[in-house]
């Protein structure tokens, strides 16, 4: 109740702000063809190469608690550009103008899911001419993430009056029970650091912006361990099958069982992963493990990483894993010009899990991937920091100025939570809603090397750049990145 009466009370700010600034917030919204031809041609300023990538104490590997087998680490970075100016808006609803870095409406339009694909418009400019959002998306997201962000609803918010999108904040989620109370005291509490507040803001951020008509839920654990964010994926489960949580007071668990034969479908989304461990291929979820990743009509997505190599639960094979790019623009019209693989995106083979059917039938023949182990990642999207996306964070990053509000963010924080939207799109549009992750990457395999993705074939990855993007499946890049919503 005291969440809702605070959201209630930030809602009506927000309005009153927009109200305030009524003339640049109706220019935030995709303007006219008229209104884009006038817009000024050649960007205010050109973004500076100096600047500052912040690497959060929450994106590195953590110590895993006394008597667990996991701790979770974040996949987001920050890119703070040299010179970053005063906030404004302009006609394009770009947070910072004559800066190239990525809307919902530019990566629309490099992944074909708007009316003006780049196909039409080769530019995907995201100062001038990439003005139309993606829309779309059904049923349920359920987002997985360690600790709390007490700004996560009015940010949403904020985010979405800014890009024109629809303004319905996500429903938060303490993944709590009542005898847990040592590490969680009633409520979730908040990472000092700042890391944990800008993931959940990118995440339910991109994840709307990619699927806006969605319901998206927040699954907050206690902490980063294996026991508290085993709860929070149980309750992620429950909520995209039922919309119920299945906890209750007195239990020390999660009743799976809460929806009964009722079931919805949707994904959940987890831009979290830490060291593969041989707990992690048990089948029956005693513990965090693939066998939490099961739930009927769920669809789970998991970040690949932000460093050469693996992580899990990225190499589940009941995980989508999300793989990163970077978005390359002509630096001086700021126009579109390719993909290319992250240099920094997780990728490889896993260390335990076995290779799954999907990749067998159409890749293990080649010499990319073996025979024998699960190859990451699966399918990717922008996730480099200095290529990266606009994400509004009012929770303070500690020790880290210009944190607080508009800022560029990357790693593949930003490909999992966008993937899984598009993954939900692309269910909404096609009325067909995977049964499994399994029947869900069986479907994106099997359409390697059509239409539905753009094969990258540019740059390079792994340890010491070992990998290559190459024609057809790759470790940098997976099946390469989505064009459209066909074919997921």
């Amino acid at each position: 109740m005291k969440r809702s009466i605070e959201l209630i009370i930030l809602a009506t700010a927000l309005l009153l702000f927009a109200f305030a600034t009524s003339l640049p917030a109706q220019q935030a919204q995709p303007g006219s063809p008229i209104e884009a031809s006038e817009t000024v041609q050649t960007p205010a300023h050109y973004p500076s190469v100096r600047g500052t990538l912040v690497i959060p104490e929450s994106n590195k590997p953590q110590t895993v608690p006394a008597g667990q087998s996991f701790a979770a680490n974040t996949n987001v970075e920050m890119f703070i550009p040299a010179g970053f100016p005063e906030n404004s808006m302009n006609a394009t609803g770009v947070p910072y103008y004559g800066y190239g870095y990525e809307t919902p409406a530019s990566l629309g339009c490099v992944y074909s899911l708007t009316d003006t694909p780049i196909a039409v418009d080769p530019s995907c400019n995201p100062n001038i001419s990439a003005l139309k959002n993606p829309t779309g998306g059904g049923k349920t997201i359920a987002i997985v993430d360690a600790y709390d962000d007490p700004s996560a609803e009015s940010d949403s918010l904020l985010f979405s009056y800014q890009f024109g999108l629809p303004m319905v904040p996500p429903t938060v989620v303490y993944a709590i029970t009542g005898d847990n109370s040592a590490s969680c005291p009633g409520w979730v509490q908040t990472d000092y650091s700042g890391g944990w507040e800008m993931e959940e803001a990118l995440d339910v951020e991109w994840a709307h912006a990619m699927a806006p008509s969605a319901t998206i839920y927040l699954v907050e654990a206690c902490t980063t361990s294996g026991q508290d964010l085993q709860q929070a994926v149980l309750v992620a489960n429950n909520l995209v099958n039922c919309g119920k949580t299945g906890i209750t007071n007195t239990s020390s668990g999660v009743n799976t069982a809460v929806c009964g034969t009722t079931q919805n479908a949707g994904e959940v989304s987890m831009s979290w992963g830490g060291y593969e461990r041989s707990a992690e291929t048990g089948t029956s979820c005693t513990g965090l493990n693939d066998g939490c990743f099961t739930a009927p009509n769920v669809v789970y997505v998991a970040a690949a990483g932000d460093n050469p190599g693996t992580q899990w639960p990225g190499t589940s094979p009941n995980v989508v894993s999300a793989g990163g790019l970077s978005n390359r623009r002509n630096p001086a019209t700021l126009n579109f010009v390719m993909d290319s693989a992250w240099v920094f995106g997780g990728d490889g083979q896993s260390l335990l899990e076995k290779i799954p059917s999907y990749q067998s039938s159409h890749i293990a023949v080649t010499r990319v991937c073996g025979t024998v182990w699960r190859c990451v990642p699966d399918l990717s999207f922008d996730a480099d920091p200095y290529t990266g996306v606009w994400v509004y964070d009012t929770f303070p990053i500690y020790g880290i100025e210009y944190s607080s509000g508009w800022n560029v963010m990357g790693g593949t924080s930003v490909s999992s939570p966008a993937l899984a939207g598009i993954i939900n799109n692309a269910a909404s549009r096609s009325g067909t809603w995977a049964a499994t992750t399994n029947a869900e990457l069986t479907t994106i395999y099997a359409n390697l090397g059509t239409a539905y993705f753009s094969d990258i074939v540019s740059g390079y990855c792994g340890f010491y750049m070992g990998f290559t993007a190459l024609t057809g499946y790759d470790l940098c890049t997976g099946v390469g990145a989505p064009r459209g919503f066909g074919g997921k």
